[in-house]
């Protein structure tokens, strides 16, 4: 598995909120991880640093025998958000200028190329093979409910006047449910974690654009963040680029 670990405070902000990271035991288990603190809110970058944080730890500290079978896994990384929900949410009530902070997140643990995927918030993750591009993940906001329901159409959303008014973030209720995803990689593929200030500047095309051409994964990884900041570059953007294929 090759990886790069991108991370730009953009052209406009004056703090990077976002955090990303990636993560390998000695055995044969990796994880990455993804956070966006959120906008608008006090200590969004406290909020997403705590949360990268305390997951490392948990990953490093479990044993094996936890990853044992998928269903472990599953387990682990449903329990490992748990606790750092509430971890986030017990700091920010003990913290009055972190009150109300909170981040998205989206965990993937890498079991060879098999890959569970833990989603809260509007951070996305994007699968591409040789011939095609997937949005995996649903975004927790309240335009893509919108869009799901048909009120509103992919260009309406794009300049929507809520369309940062996020639905579920870890840290700012007492408990949380993530979405799950599984993935099974073929010897070809990359998966792309990025953070909205990405995902709002490219089209999937247009990633998968980035993604063929024959440069190297770090090469793809930095284009990524130049392209972001030249159209606008106005949020943090943030990404983990990982593939299977044999890179330049």
């Amino acid at each position: 598995m090759n990886f790069t670990v991108e991370s730009d405070i953009g052209l406009k902000r004056t703090i990077n909120e976002d955090r990303a990271a990636f993560f390998e035991r000695p055995d044969r288990f990796k994880l990455a991880i993804l956070a966006d603190g959120m906008g608008g809110h006090n200590a969004g970058d406290v909020a997403s640093e705590m949360a990268i944080n305390e997951m490392q730890q948990l990953f490093e500290q479990v044993d094996s025998a936890q990853f044992a079978t998928k269903q472990t896994q599953f387990e682990w990384l449903r329990d490992a958000v748990s606790h750092i929900n509430q971890k986030i949410y017990h700091y920010s009530l003990a913290h009055e200028n972190c009150q109300g902070m909170g981040t998205t997140m989206i965990a993937v643990l890498l079991d060879q190329k098999e890959c569970i995927i833990s989603h809260v918030g509007d951070s996305r993750v994007y699968h591409f093979t040789n011939d095609s591009v997937e949005l995996v993940t649903r975004d927790h906001s309240y335009v893509n409910i919108l869009l799901e329901n048909g009120e509103i159409s992919e260009e309406e959303a794009k300049n929507h006047p809520k369309r940062n008014f996020i639905l579920k973030a870890l840290g700012t209720e007492i408990s949380i449910e993530p979405d799950f995803y599984e993935i099974t990689l073929d010897d070809k593929a990359h998966i792309l974690i990025c953070s909205d200030g990405l995902s709002n500047k490219l089209t999937p095309a247009e990633m998968a654009q980035v993604i063929a051409r024959p440069i190297s994964i770090q090469e793809k990884g930095k284009h990524f963040i130049q392209a972001a900041n030249e159209r606008g570059g106005e949020d943090n953007i943030s990404l983990i680029l990982m593939t299977t294929k044999q890179e330049v």
